[in-house]
């Protein structure tokens, strides 16, 4: 493992602010005029009974609030916390983003990545709402790199990029010092001539990366061991002390039942494992899916949609909590203190609830499929 020196106390300088919970309260009124929203809104990309894809606002009752086509598949959306617009990707390897207002008070605007790259689906924003950073495949080269857009004007205009720090990199997030971004690198060669098709799995090398967002200067890297260089890193959260949790998908077999959830700690640059009960362990298809963190940062949600189950550690040790169990649930948000938002492959929406029984099923729009995230726009 190799971890550049960090200074923790800089790190953690205005962590509620790079972390808090992001807070509009508008929504588009009768004559296109922002009104005051009484209840929390989430935006997730979604797929219509008619086949279509698009970004959707919506409340907990599951009533669309703001509805944005897409010409393909989306994936996550990114929101900044300084001036409520959001970032969509498409899905890997796709090449569109989408720049739009979550009051819906502006029109959405659609560009392309440059030639040589494609979006991996993931982004995030600057501190003051000016630049925003997208995860990349530079396939040519192969190797990931984050590419730059100055989001401030109009259109979006990409200003530069710098290494990610690996291969495939996919989610970005920032940390509450509002300098560093954290990437995780899945460790995964693709190229678009091959579409999903993964072409290094006995050679693959993921890790986490913490960088610089100002010089692009990579300031630690954060290694598995090498027995578990099929274990590609892949989604995250950050709890507003910084800590670290990322979410794993297995390339290996399914008779091989690895931890798939890690946490990364900043002072010692140490990647640790986390481990479900031998009962479910076996369960869980060696994917998850997703993360989110509760408001109070106490608890970290993984979804694992292909066995149907949401999960729940402890954001402190790693402790194992609890599951709950919604066919296809892999899209999580926070949504009060330690609670969290599921919604699911088939048109539904769910809260977890004091996370011991079921999840408490809110809406269901039948015929349509949320897509594999969701995010807060208004918390309650």
């Amino acid at each position: 493992m190799l971890w550049t020196a960090i200074d923790r106390r800089s790190l953690l300088v205005g962590g509620g602010a790079a972390l808090a919970a992001l807070a509009f309260g508008h929504r588009p009124g009768r004559a296109g005029e922002p009104v005051p929203s009484e209840d929390p809104l989430f935006a997730a990309a979604r797929r219509g009974a008619d086949g279509r894809h698009s970004i959707v606002v919506t409340g907990l009752d599951g009533t669309d609030r703001q509805v944005i086509p897409l010409p393909g598949r989306g994936h996550d959306i990114a929101v900044c916390p300084a001036s409520g617009r959001c970032l969509a990707f498409a899905r890997r390897p796709g090449t569109f983003a989408v720049l739009f207002d979550a009051a819906g008070t502006r029109p959405p605007v659609v560009f392309e990545a440059v030639p040589g790259r494609h979006f991996y689906g993931h982004g995030a924003f600057s501190p003051d709402g000016r630049l925003a950073y997208a995860t990349e495949n530079d396939y040519l080269g192969n190797r990931g790199v984050i590419g730059v857009y100055d989001v401030s004007g109009t259109r979006p205009q990409r200003v530069g990029e710098f290494w990610s720090g690996g291969i495939g990199p996919h989610d970005i997030l920032p940390l509450p010092d509002g300098r560093s971004l954290v990437v995780a690198n899945g460790g995964i060669e693709t190229h678009p001539d091959t579409g999903r098709r993964k072409l290094n799995l006995e050679t693959m090398c993921p890790n986490v990366t913490v960088i610089d967002r100002d010089s692009g200067t990579v300031r630690g890297v954060a290694d598995l061991p090498p027995g578990l260089h099929k274990l590609s890193l892949r989604h995250m959260a950050v709890t507003g002390a910084g800590k670290v949790w990322i979410g794993a998908q297995y390339e290996g077999g399914l008779e091989e039942t690895p931890p798939l959830m890690a946490s990364l700690d900043l002072e010692d640059g140490r990647l640790r494992l986390h481990d479900v009960p031998d009962a479910l362990r076996g369960r869980l298809a060696n994917y998850v899916g997703s993360l989110a963190m509760s408001r109070d940062s106490e608890v970290v949600a993984a979804s694992c949609p292909r066995a149907g189950l949401v999960l729940y550690f402890s954001a402190r040790d790693g402790a194992f909590l609890s599951s709950q169990q919604r066919a296809d649930a892999c899209g999580l948000a926070e949504l009060d203190r330690d609670g969290f938002l599921i919604s699911d492959g088939q048109g539904g929406l769910s809260e977890s609830g004091d996370r011991a029984g079921a999840p408490t099923l809110l809406a269901s729009l039948a015929g349509t499929s949320w897509d594999n995230h969701m995010v807060a726009i208004d918390p309650a």
